[in-house]
């Protein structure tokens, strides 16, 4: 088994079925004065840049204060509405048992995903997964603006090397920070990305169904 596993969180380990954007939004309009026309893409991508580009497209000005701004009230407005969530979203199909067995084998895991913490946190307990998750270890939207940073800034955080280490996620930009780092990339097609689109991982797989291939292919 690897020393350390990385989960990425939207569409690798769960779907908020319409939820986040809401909340997005009501951040977006509650920091800038200024109602959401169109939200820059998200697909990879962490808050930092989105909000930079959105804010761009609304001729709004970014400034680090901007974001602090907003990283608060973007994550006031999950717990506001984390029931709503856990109503509407869900974990996906074999998320849980696969960080469940993870967790029963001693491997340590935590997150690299570019939602800020207060965000994510309130993401994972809806559905129950932070039990499983060193959330101190891992890396969030705060700490940079591509996966790459985020993945370094969690390997040092966990004190652990990137060749004794496995990330999971759903996109190119998931599978290319991984490889700039030297981590062991595992793909799921779980998420917009078709997996045709994500070879460039070490392995991909279709779903996290299968707990006991999810446990083969981390420990290859």
């Amino acid at each position: 088994m690897p020393d350390l596993v990385l989960w990425d969180i939207d569409h690798t380990l769960m779907a908020t079925r319409g939820v986040g954007g809401e909340l997005w939004a009501e951040a977006f309009e509650q920091v800038t004065g200024v109602p959401l026309r169109e939200q820059a893409s998200v697909t990879g991508s962490t808050e930092r840049v989105i909000l930079r580009e959105t804010a761009r497209t609304h001729g709004v000005d970014y400034d680090e204060a901007l974001f602090t701004r907003f990283a608060d009230a973007l994550g006031a407005a999950h717990v506001r509405r984390a029931a709503e969530l856990r109503e509407r979203g869900h974990a996906l199909p074999g998320a849980a048992a696969s960080l469940a067995a993870l967790a029963e084998r001693g491997v340590r895991q935590s997150v690299v995903t570019g939602n800020v913490r207060a965000a994510a946190e309130v993401k994972l307990a809806v559905f129950g997964l932070d039990a499983y998750l060193l959330l101190d270890d891992g890396a969030y939207g705060e700490d940079g603006e591509e996966r790459p940073e985020l993945l370094r800034q969690a390997l040092v955080r966990a004190g652990a090397g990137a060749e004794r280490a496995v990330f999971l996620g759903d996109t190119p930009a998931d599978v290319a920070g991984g490889r700039a780092v030297g981590v062991r990339v595992v793909a799921v097609a779980t998420g917009k990305t078709p997996a045709s689109d994500l070879k460039d991982a070490d392995v991909v797989l279709d779903s996290l169904v299968d707990t006991a291939q999810v446990l083969a292919v981390v420990q290859a």
